[in-house]
C-alpha cells in the first residue's frame, strides 16, 4: 500500500527539489486520551526540517516532507522517562490557506518504560501521529495532534500509549 501511494504520489504530482531546511521549532505538551488512573502527560521540544522532497498535487496543493525530531518528559503521577524521536512526516496543505494537516511515524526511545500506572514494554517504541496546524500570525503556528506509542510488539507487553497534545511553534 505504502509503495501504491508513493507511485500515486510520483505520478500525480510535480516534484520539486528543496533544500534541507529548519522549518520550525516549538513546545509541545499535551495528556493521555484515555484519562484515569493511567493518566500520563507529556512535554516536549521539538524541531522539522523540510526535505528535499514536496510534490505539486494539482493547482493549488502542495505536499511536503519533513523529518521531525523531539525530546522531552514523558510521565505518570509518581514516575517519569525523558522521550525522544526523530522520523518523517508528510504535511498537505493549500495555497493561501493557513491550515495544514500532517502525519508521520518516528522510532522513539524511552530512557524508562516502567511506570507505576502501565508497562510500556520495552524503552524502544514507535510513535505515530496525524495532526492539524493553524498558521495564525507571521512566523506562527498553532497545531495539534493525535498520537499513538507502541512498541510494535517487541515485547509481550505492549499496552500503547494514546496522546493528545498541542504545540506552539516558530516558523522561519
Amino acid at each position: 500500500m505504502a509503495c501504491g501511494l508513493i507511485c500515486l504520489l510520483l505520478q500525480t504530482g510535480s516534484s520539486r527539489g528543496e533544500d534541507f531546511r529548519l522549518e520550525s521549532v516549538g513546545v509541545r505538551g499535551g495528556v493521555s486520551a484515555n484519562p484515569g488512573r493511567n493518566e500520563f502527560h507529556q512535554a516536549e521540544f521539538f524541531g522539522n526540517w523540510n526535505l528535499p522532497w514536496g510534490w505539486d498535487l494539482g493547482k493549488e496543493w502542495h505536499l511536503q516532507s519533513r523529518l521531525d525530531l523531539s525530546v522531552g518528559w514523558l510521565g505518570d503521577s509518581s514516575q517519569s522517562a525523558t522521550v525522544g524521536t526523530l522520523g518523517p512526516t508528510l504535511v498537505l496543505g493549500r495555497a493561501w490557506w493557513p491550515v495544514s494537516l500532517e502525519g508521520g511515524v518516528s522510532p522513539t526511545l524511552l530512557s524508562s518504560y516502567k511506570f507505576e500506572s502501565k508497562s510500556l514494554g520495552t524503552d524502544v517504541q514507535f510513535t505515530s501521529h496525524v495532526g492539524l496546524n493553524w498558521d495564525f500570525a507571521a512566523h506562527w503556528r498553532l497545531g495539534y495532534r493525535f498520537q499513538h506509542m507502541s512498541n510494535a510488539d517487541l515485547s509481550r507487553d505492549n499496552p500503547g500509549l494514546n496522546m493528545h497534545l498541542l504545540a506552539l511553534s516558530y516558523v522561519f
